[in-house]
């Protein structure tokens, strides 16, 4: 079992209310904040979780962040009313380009790339817009019975967004276009099957399995994680030679910007020491 979580501090967020942040040994837990709304995302949210982006990254004491939701939905997606018929009907250009602007922001440009790691803990309700933050962490970790959903289909409309870009980035093409075609719904078992979530475990276990996950992400010296998962995410799309130079680029950068010394006490570790043996135990920064 886990550590009792016995060190959380309540982050002031002076931006809002429908974004909560916790801070509990190294991770922010990032809560969006809508449950009466099955926390559907409305221009306000998208300003502020790109306002609480933007201050976690300088936050020292953030090393790891969680994406989860209040009560019982991860996100039922974007908010219909709010989001779409309201942008639409007030007639104006220039209020629909920036609040697409906004939930590109946070959605996906930066949280795919942002500098520390993220986890995404699906506690219920996973559905449209939802897709994109869900993809956009580095990792997922889902409950088992919680639904997911690309209903679109059924009222007349595409997937919106980059929601499709999301899927053919996680899932394969047959699983993907069976459940954007169909509008059927899922569960969290089934998305880790295909891979959409790394792991789904039983609801009682949900929050434990995230914050183990989340404290051994935040133990890693945080420069050198870096390099690895934003070198991971753009050297994928290129070819092998721009992505050999770009890789080597990644890994002199660490070493120069890396006050902890990593690779250097690594080595020490393995060759010198003997303390350190790849798969069998952690480093140390000892």
């Amino acid at each position: 079992m886990a550590a009792p979580i016995s060190t959380r501090e309540t982050a002031e967020v002076p931006w809002g209310n429908t974004v909560l942040v916790e801070f509990d040994e190294g991770i922010a837990w990032v809560t969006l904040n809508r449950p009466d709304k099955r926390n559907a995302m409305n221009p306000t949210l998208n300003d502020e979780m790109v306002a609480t982006l933007d201050a976690l990254e300088a936050d020292p004491r953030c090393r790891a962040l969680v994406l989860t939701g209040a009560g019982d939905a991860f996100s039922a997606g974007m908010d219909l009313k709010e989001y779409f018929r309201e942008v639409d009907e007030s007639g104006d250009p220039a209020l629909q380009s920036r609040v697409r602007r906004a939930s590109a922001e946070w959605q996906w440009k930066r949280l795919a790339n942002w500098s520390k790691p993220t986890v995404a803990m699906v506690n219920g309700w996973c559905f449209g817009g939802a897709f994109t933050p869900l993809v956009a962490c580095d990792l997922a970790i889902s409950d088992e019975a919680a639904q997911y959903g690309l209903s679109e289909i059924n009222w007349g409309i595409p997937p919106g967004g980059v929601v499709s870009r999301a899927l053919a980035a996680t899932v394969s093409q047959r699983d993907a276009l069976y459940f954007i075609m169909t509008g059927e719904p899922f569960d969290g078992r089934r998305a880790a099957e295909m891979r959409l979530v790394n792991e789904a475990v039983p609801a009682e276990r949900l929050r434990e399995r995230t914050r183990e996950l989340a404290l051994k992400l935040a133990s890693m010296n945080p420069v050198v994680m870096r390099a690895a998962k934003v070198g991971y995410k753009l050297a994928q799309e290129m070819p092998w030679e721009q992505a050999e130079d770009y890789l080597y680029a990644k890994l002199e950068q660490s070493q120069f910007l890396d006050a902890e010394r990593g690779r250097q006490k690594g080595m020490t570790q393995f060759l010198d020491d003997k303390t350190y043996r790849p798969g069998l135990s952690a480093y140390s920064d000892e």
